[in-house]
This record gives C-alpha cells, structure tokens and sequence, in this order.
C-alpha cells in the first residue's frame, strides 16, 4: 500500500491533461499486476477489458477510451463509457465516469499513444511471462486458457508498434 500511496502523491503533483481530471495509466501485458495497482490507488477505474468488444478487440477498445472517455473529460465534458459484454458478444449498457480530480485507466492500451494527450502518468507494469501467465489463468480460468495466445499475439504487434514501455514515466517490476 505504501507503493500506492506514494504514487497518488507523485499524481497529484501532475498537471491535468485531461480538462480538470488527472488521468494515470497502468500498463503492461497480461497479468502484469495492473488491476492490483490500480485497485489500490484509491481512485475511480476504467478497466480496458470492459473496453475490448472481444478477444480480438485491443486496437477497437483504445479507440472507445479515446472517444468515450479521454477526448470528453478533455473538452470539460462528462464522460461515459460503455461495457462489453463477454458473454452475448456484444456491448452493453453505458457506465458515466464519476467527476473527479484523478482517473485511473487500467489495461493493455491504456497508455496508447492516442491516449497520451490526456495522460497526466504512465506506469508500465511488469512481470516474468510465467509469472504473468500463472496469475492470468488463475485469475480468469477457462475463460482465458483457450484465448491466452490470441491475446498474447495482439500485445506483441500492438507493443512492437507503440512502445509504451519506453514512454512510460515510472516502471514496476512484480515477482
């Protein structure tokens, strides 16, 4: 927690990029520990995975963070999101973004360079691939099992042309 704590002070201390809200992405590959972080900053989340319409959705959920969250908080708008339902194969009913002072967005994708205006923070979660393999499967089951390349294949072109990585502003190593 002391890791959180010390992040949220690190936040408040950078400018709001988008409109009034300071908006932190965590991000790194599956299993990364991005939801644990994020979970512990104290601050409402957007998670990408109710972004992504599927599993072969990650260049499609960047764009409805962009358009339904970032680009609004940025004119001064409200903003709102809208979930995907992983069951039905379709999206679902719309969630508004509270108003407030800081936003984290969780998720492979967060920190896309089209998001990159609006971030006032970029961390860059990292992990062993088996180590991030394990928690993923723990965390998500059989749901996951059968997409885990899939997805795996979709980080890699997705990182290989947008380095988040390197543009990050602070990077965490979990075991």
């Amino acid at each position: 927690m002391k890791q959180a704590d010390e992040i949220a002070a690190w936040l408040r201390e950078r400018p709001a990029r988008a409109g009034r809200t300071r908006v932190l992405a965590v991000e790194g590959r599956s299993g990364s520990g991005k939801s644990t972080l994020a979970d512990e900053l104290g601050a409402p989340v957007v998670r990408m995975d109710n972004l992504y319409p599927g599993w072969d959705g990650l260049t499609a959920g960047i764009d409805a963070l962009v358009e339904w969250v970032l680009r609004p908080l940025g004119a001064g708008l409200p903003a709102r999101w809208r979930r995907y339902d992983w069951h039905r194969g379709e999206y679902a009913e719309w969630h508004d973004v509270p108003t407030t002072d800081t936003l984290v967005v969780e998720g492979v994708g967060s920190g896309a360079r089209p998001a990159a205006p609006y971030l006032s923070g970029l961390i860059w979660m990292e992990a062993a691939d088996a180590t991030r393999r394990s928690r993923a499967l723990a965390r998500d089951g059989d749901l996951y099992t059968p997409h885990w390349t899939r997805w795996a294949s979709q980080e890699e072109r997705y990182y290989a042309l947008d380095d988040v990585r390197s543009r990050a502003d602070l990077t965490i190593i979990t075991d």
